[in-house]
């Protein structure tokens, strides 16, 4: 496959795992939501990871990992820049709680960087690293904020990766490894937890198209890698549901709506195939169907990496499924070997500019709720919980403000999605906000900003954006 189609591929695959949204609805005064409409037991919180805020790299014994040396070579990232320092939540983690707290942001939604408590990825713990977490779980506890604890945000030790990482089915075992030890060091007041972060992007990203660490193209690599994500999915939530006593179980998987650009055979189908790959490979094990391999011929080869019993050991029952959607995929059939498809890009259906967010993406609230109802509708899927949904927009600071009405905007036409789909009988439980803090957006670099929280990267400075004074009243009322 040569660099021009490659490139294609990259187009379909990442348009649809990096992140984007909506139209507008036009609200009135009549229509005003209110955080009371979702029941007073939703979940209100907001989300970040670990290598995008953490900073202290290299500290207290943490190991590398892929996104270390890979942010650390020339022309990975776009803006050439490193999550060296992030945010340096490593060191602002209590003053950074209190203002979570301060919002009203009742639920944080973390990960643990697995080369801080395993700088081998496996073998004997960094103690620090550990304590790191304990201290950050205690300080929230202290202030009324629940951790919700992911345990891979696709951070992995450079030592395992040196081994061949999600390709070499040994990391079945270290990651089983893992997840054993945090869940019992964590487990007595951790309850909440996450598997994976978004498997179809780590693998996508970073093994098919080699646009995010560790940076490999590989068709081959990136199949197995699937594989072995999926096992250690299910693999992870039996062990989080064996070692942590009333434990809250679930995963996430990110998601997009559809579209064929025209009602043609051949688009329709390259549609199929695209949705095969963006919302199907990692949700139909999980729910026991196995992988789409007859709607998409790319992962038709999985099969020759599954040994006796990997089947069945694919499948796992959730207490919840974590939906991270924004933006949707429209699709024209294409002559690209295996995939057949290929992104439409928005301004080519006709997208105003005033509705692409930083990084492109069309603005389209009513995908959550495509989303939200046909997940449910998914067997074994017991509930729903939007675990990531945010916009990157220009932000201007302007004195000591950031008046970002196109944000709150945003979350009100999203959220009015989310209240449809829940008022119609979907179990949708909660809504975390990407981001709670502007910060590292991987191969982007500090560029786009996310948050509701506004971050001077040279001075550490945070100041509340006006979207994260209207998503504090909106949940407080």
């Amino acid at each position: 496959m040569d660099r021009k189609e490659w490139l294609k591929i990259a187009g379909l695959v990442g348009a649809g795992l990096l992140a984007g949204q909506g139209k507008a609805l036009n609200w009135s005064a009549e229509q005003e939501m209110l955080g009371s409409d979702f029941g007073e037991d939703f979940l209100w919180g907001a989300a970040t990871a670990a290598y995008q805020i953490e900073g202290a790299w290299n500290q207290d014994g943490k190991g590398p990992s892929v996104w270390d040396t890979f942010s650390h070579k020339k022309g990975k990232i776009k803006t050439g820049e490193n999550g060296d320092d992030a945010c340096d939540f490593y060191h602002r983690y209590p003053e950074d709680i209190a203002l979570m707290q301060q919002m009203g942001l009742r639920n944080f939604r973390c990960s643990i960087a697995w080369s801080r408590v395993l700088p081998e990825g496996k073998g004997t713990p960094n103690e620090k690293g550990i304590d790191f977490y304990e201290r950050m779980v205690d300080k929230a506890l202290e202030l009324g904020v629940k951790p919700w604890m992911t345990l891979y945000h696709w951070d992995l030790p450079q030592a395992l990766e040196d081994k061949g990482g999600w390709v070499n089915r040994d990391i079945l075992g270290h990651f089983a490894e893992y997840t054993d030890l945090m869940t019992r060091r964590l487990g007595d007041r951790v309850k909440d937890w996450m598997v994976l972060n978004e498997p179809l992007a780590f693998t996508s990203l970073g093994y098919l198209l080699g646009i995010h660490a560790p940076g490999r193209r590989s068709i081959r690599a990136f199949v197995r890698a699937c594989h072995h994500a999926a096992m250690c999915q299910s693999e992870g939530g039996r062990i989080i549901r064996a070692n942590v006593p009333n434990a809250h179980v679930g995963t996430t998987i990110s998601a997009s709506p559809i579209h064929p650009k025209e009602d043609k055979p051949k688009h329709i189908e390259a549609a199929k195939r695209v949705d095969a790959l963006i919302n199907r490979i990692f949700i139909d094990p999980a729910c026991g169907l196995g992988y789409p391999t007859e709607d998409l011929p790319l992962i038709r080869s999985i099969h020759k990496h599954m040994e006796p019993g990997d089947a069945e050991k694919l499948a796992f029952e959730y207490d919840f499924i974590g939906l991270q959607y924004y933006t949707r995929q429209v699709v024209k059939s294409s002559l690209i070997p295996f995939i057949r498809a290929n992104v439409v890009k928005p301004v080519k259906f006709g997208v105003a500019k005033e509705d692409l967010t930083d990084m492109g993406w069309e603005v389209y609230p009513e995908g959550i709720y495509t989303l939200l109802k046909r997940f449910a509708a998914m067997p074994t899927v017991k509930k729903i919980i939007v675990t990531e949904n945010g916009v990157a927009f220009p932000d201007k600071l302007e004195g000591e403000h950031i008046h970002d009405t196109r944000r709150i905007q945003f979350l009100k036409d999203y959220l009015a999605q989310v209240l449809k789909a829940k008022q119609e009988g979907v179990n949708v439980a909660g809504y975390f906000v990407w981001s709670f803090m502007d910060n590292f957006e991987w191969a982007e670099g500090y560029m786009p900003r996310f948050g509701l929280v506004h971050v001077d990267y040279k001075t550490q400075q945070r100041r509340i954006k006006d979207s994260g004074n209207w998503f504090s009243e909106f949940i407080k009322k």
